[in-house]
């Protein structure tokens, strides 16, 4: 490890923020990954009687069909972290690569590859996923592209910009006088100083894609024979007020892991650009 890495973990690690983000974060994790140990029979199966309270047969109590909630927490938060993570994989992948062609090569093909970002910033997000959703049919496949195509804009006119600052220094324009060709100029000198803005907007997009699932699934627009946090509060929402558990404690998971996330994304933010925590 370089010293300027153990710097920037170092100031993670002193941010009180970052630290209870990221043990929530761990217990989100650990919880998922136990899921299949500590509930084997599945999320779906009927164990006990409807509407049972919490701290009564179950810890987090049972649905209006005997489903017992804590199975349902432990394999949505496996749903999530999923989605989260896989769509924000392909949001990187395709607005690093859009962005960063866009503001090495500049001209033409920035204006061309700009009002193409444009046309998806001009929709909004929720909606076009919805739209999206309903014409590839409901799965988790077509939410997780759904959630990539809405959310790929927003990074790819930060990662322009970033670009377009690293271009003019005098490295780059020193290799581009030595011939380097430019696939290695983008890949070697160019985003390993735009990385770490990468890094901090991904962060904050899992939390994005996180409720972006939930939103779908709280509108039957998820996979119907996959258990998330959003199906469980649409299932529960019939219910409130006589079986609160089916829709708090599923909404308390989505707050806590958001948040988590959030609280990690700013620490990271300010622990890889600390002059902004001095402004």
């Amino acid at each position: 490890m370089t010293d300027g890495s153990a710097r920037v973990w170092w100031r993670f690690l002193r941010n009180p923020g970052a630290m209870l983000g990221a043990l929530i974060l761990a217990g989100v994790v650990a919880l998922a990954a136990a899921a299949p140990l500590l509930y084997p029979e599945g999320p779906f199966e009927m164990v006990g009687r409807p509407y049972a309270p919490p701290l009564s047969e179950f810890l987090l109590g049972t649905d209006m069909l005997g489903r017992d909630i804590a199975a349902g927490i432990a394999h949505g938060a496996r749903i999530s972290l999923l989605v989260g993570c896989v769509a924000t994989l392909v949001i990187v992948l395709l607005g690093t690569l859009i962005g960063s062609l866009a503001g090495y090569f500049g001209g033409r093909v920035d204006s061309v590859l700009m009002r193409v970002t444009e046309f998806f910033q001009t929709v909004p997000s929720f909606i076009g996923a919805i739209v999206l959703v309903a014409i590839l049919q409901p799965s988790l496949a077509s939410v997780i592209g759904a959630i990539a195509i809405v959310s790929w804009a927003p990074l790819a006119r930060l990662v322009r910009g970033e670009v377009i600052s690293v271009r003019n220094r005098e490295y780059v324009q020193s290799c581009v006088a030595l011939g380097m060709g430019d696939a290695r100029i983008i890949l070697v000198q160019i985003l390993p100083n735009v990385i770490s803005t990468v890094v901090v907007a991904a962060s904050l997009m899992v939390a994005t894609a996180i409720l972006f699932e939930s939103g779908l699934s709280f509108l039957g627009l998820g996979d119907p024979n996959i258990m998330t946090w959003g199906f469980m509060i649409g299932a529960g929402r019939a219910a409130m007020r006589t079986a609160w558990w089916m829709v708090t404690i599923p909404g308390i998971a989505i707050l806590l892991t958001v948040l988590a996330i959030n609280l990690v994304g700013d620490g990271l933010n300010e622990a890889l650009n600390p002059r902004l925590k001095q402004l």
